[in-house]
């Protein structure tokens, strides 16, 4: 949000929206006044999906050059993991009925 705040020191709506949580928060006025900004390009993130249930992925944020402020995150599994045999699940979801699908397993 401090990255946002950044960008654009002029945005009314993040300026207000700092100052209503300021003055709702003791934690996030203390936060806010560190000063703490750091980006994480890359790391490992979990999520839960409701159908197949823990996902743990990889990711890289790739910044777009000709567009400052726009990035492209790739998330992937590590092969072979149950994060990586839950994505061909939900991919086998995705594909039409009439399509055959070419997900190549783990072991080939």
């Amino acid at each position: 949000m401090r990255t946002e705040a950044g960008r654009d020191p002029h945005d009314r709506g993040l300026q207000d929206l700092v100052g209503e949580l300021s003055t709702q928060s003791e934690t996030f006025r203390r936060l806010w006044a560190d000063h703490n900004v750091r980006t994480h390009g890359a790391g490992t993130k979990r999520f839960h999906h409701p159908v197949v249930g823990e996902l743990t992925l990889a990711y890289e944020e790739l910044s777009i050059t000709a567009e400052p402020g726009l990035v492209l995150m790739v998330y992937t599994a590590e092969p072979g993991s149950p994060s990586a045999e839950r994505l061909r699940l939900l991919a086998s979801w995705a594909v039409p009925a009439d399509l055959p699908i070419n997900i190549p397993s783990p072991n080939s």
